[in-house]
């Protein structure tokens, strides 16, 4: 079955860059081109170059309508969505390993598991069944034979996962299985980490900082002397977490440039960062306040999964356009509302553990004095909050930044947090609601 077709880029972009002055992004051509210089490539003049003129065959080729730029809201189903009908079906920025169909309409009878009443989402239609296949398989055959992750008898809750399913809901314009492949091994090696030295297989906060620091060489490697380096480089096989960390890594610096790979790296400090705060709430029996509990969890949450989005799709977002604050603010805001998600969804599997596990109604309900529903259904409210914030902004600097790239990098990372909506609320075998309604 071919996948679904990639979200086209906007066809008619806002003519000014208001809040991202043409000084910046005039420094961002004139370091590409300068990049483009040293490696021996063409020259080029140091400017912005306009989107390329683009043919499409057949009937499609009939002009796309040009749209009246709407309010911020508006602008986000447009400009993150791409456009639609005659004309359009050729706008895409890469050209995809398979024929292009057009994506089923979402369906509430062909998803599993419902939707937290109340909470604000965005149905999308169920990843490409052939694309999860092939995803699942290789993912598998990598945490087995490669790095040897697990043993025989975490195999069920590996498969429960369905880490194939969720990477292609998250990128659904990654151009090829092998793009996936990048996102799914680290998504897998993230979770190692998180189960093995936090969580469910034997993790613990006594220790946490040395686990971390040492895993943490294996994204972002020991420069030492000859004498300590190979006592370093024989560390990284020693447990499952390190070995999958240094094989996620290694695949994904072979596709991602030098300025997306420091940008990984530093978005999993911040997330080593929230681990260790929860962990020495967790060694003092300590319930923060709400404020301070989702100040951690915007460090311990998803930001390196959809920050890494232009790499899985094949591109780059310049690295002046993602350090400005708008986009430094739209990318944390996506990480804490899809972050919150999987504490509400997660709600009664993480009542069931053992051990108090602090989730976001947790420390609502001890901090507010509300009952568990009150709590839970106040937490919802606040996921709702940050995904409305996450939208104006998103919506207000697509409007501000007309760079494909940039366009396409917002697109991106709402591709993201509906996806990862998506397979929490499908994954049945983790996750179930608990009876508040």
């Amino acid at each position: 079955m071919p996948s679904p077709e990639l979200t086209p880029p906007q066809s008619s972009l806002p003519e000014a860059a208001s809040h991202f002055g043409a000084h910046v992004l005039t420094d961002a051509a004139a370091r590409a081109c300068d990049i483009k210089a040293a490696t021996g490539g063409p020259p080029c003049a140091p400017s912005l170059p306009a989107p390329p003129a683009i043919s499409v065959p057949g009937p499609a080729a009939i002009e796309a309508p040009t749209a009246e730029v709407p309010p911020p809201n508006a602008d986000l189903e447009r400009i993150l969505r791409g456009p639609s009908g005659l004309g359009t079906a050729g706008l895409r920025l890469i050209v995809r390993e398979e024929p292009p169909t057009p994506p089923p309409e979402p369906s509430a009878a062909t998803a599993e598991g419902r939707p937290i009443p109340g909470l604000y989402h965005h149905p999308v239609p169920e990843p490409d069944p052939v694309r999860v296949e092939e995803v699942s398989r290789r993912i598998k055959s990598w945490a087995v034979d490669e790095v040897a992750l697990y043993p025989e008898d975490w195999a069920e809750e590996f498969d429960g996962f369905s880490v194939g399913r969720y990477m292609v809901g998250c990128h659904p314009d990654a151009p090829t299985v092998d793009h996936l492949m990048v996102a799914t091994r680290l998504m897998v090696a993230e979770n190692a980490v998180d189960d093995c030295y936090c969580e469910d297989h034997g993790g613990s906060p006594d220790g946490l900082g040395e686990r971390l620091l040492l895993a943490h060489t294996a994204l972002d490697p020991l420069y030492t002397t000859q004498e300590y380096q190979p006592h370093w480089a024989k560390s990284l096989h020693e447990d499952a977490p390190r070995r999958a960390y240094r094989s996620a890594m290694e695949y994904f610096v072979q596709v991602a440039s030098p300025s997306q790979t420091d940008r990984f790296r530093h978005d999993m400090a911040r997330l080593h960062m929230g681990y260790l705060a929860e962990a020495a709430w967790a060694q003092t029996d300590h319930v923060p306040e709400v404020w301070e509990y989702l100040a951690m969890r915007q460090f311990n949450n998803f930001r390196p999964c959809p920050t890494i989005t232009d790499t899985v799709g094949g591109y780059e977002l310049p690295m002046d356009l993602h350090a400005q604050a708008a986009m430094q603010k739209v990318i944390a805001l996506a990480g804490n509302a899809t972050t919150i998600v999987n504490d509400l969804y997660s709600y009664t599997k993480e009542l069931d553990a053992p051990g108090r596990h602090l989730n976001l109604p947790v420390v609502i309900a001890e901090r507010e004095g509300l009952s568990d529903r009150d709590a839970y259904l106040k937490s919802v409210e606040v996921h709702n909050e940050l995904m409305h914030d996450f939208e104006s902004h998103a919506a207000a600097l697509a409007a501000d930044c007309p760079v494909p790239s940039a366009q396409r990098f917002l697109r991106g990372v709402a591709a993201w947090v509906d996806g990862n909506h998506h397979w929490h609320q499908t994954n049945t075998y983790r996750y179930s609601l608990p009876d508040f309604w």
